[in-house]
């Protein structure tokens, strides 16, 4: 498996990076030591944090700038990093669904970039980051169709299966997951991607039993 950014992104977002985190997991209920790291890192956001101090934040703006080149509306399709940020900070907490999916979400709610995780069994051939095309949408957890159409979107053989703002439900990390691709997304250039995964990789290992970790930042 390949990652690889295609030109039709770049001639819009000069900076899109993705750091790819792959791994062989073991999909369980989140610990209770994991939730309560959780739980305090959003209690931090909660009392530092304004929806003034989220929109200044360098790289949520450079989300929104990337979304305003492909022609995505950031307002009415926003990131998951800055819904997830704007869902903390308004005292709505967050959702707890597996050891995966929690590590994903507060990784991506103390760097700023939004992560999506796939199983990869269910992805066939290389990984192109790319912009949806008009008319496009794929089923979406939890949330019905996702348009995609002028929305930076992860591809495989089969077509679109993730995005910043919201993943297909195809590659979606269920119990049955054995091996993940974690992708961070960045368009901001490759800053700040190594510290964001290197924690990834210590809570993949700690409460997910991560073995065969390779990292990858692709620009």
């Amino acid at each position: 498996m390949e990652i690889k950014i295609d030109n039709m992104i770049k001639e819009k977002v000069q900076n899109a990076s993705v750091c790819c985190i792959e791994a062989s997991i073991k999909v369980e209920e989140s610990s209770e030591e994991l939730i309560e790291y959780i739980k305090a890192e959003c209690e931090k956001i909660e009392k530092e944090m304004t929806t003034e101090d989220i929109a200044s934040n360098d790289v949520i703006k450079a989300n929104r700038t990337a979304y305003k080149a492909c022609g995505k509306n950031p307002s009415r399709y926003r990131t998951s990093s800055e819904a997830l940020l704007r869902r903390i900070v308004q005292g709505k907490g967050i959702y707890f669904v597996n050891n995966i999916v929690d590590i994903n979400n507060v990784v991506s709610m103390k760097s700023g970039f939004s992560i999506g995780s796939y199983n990869t069994d269910k992805i066939h051939g290389d990984i192109v980051l790319t912009v949806g095309k008009e008319g496009e949408c794929y089923q979406g957890i939890g949330k019905g169709d996702i348009n995609i159409e002028n929305m930076p979107v992860l591809m495989d053989d089969d077509g679109k299966f993730g995005s910043p703002t919201s993943d297909s439900k195809r590659a979606l990390i269920d119990d049955d997951a054995e091996n993940i691709i974690m992708c961070i997304y960045s368009f901001s250039g490759t800053e700040g991607l190594k510290e964001a995964s290197d924690e990834a990789c210590n809570l993949l290992e700690k409460y997910a039993s991560a073995k065969n970790i390779k990292v990858g930042i692709y620009e």
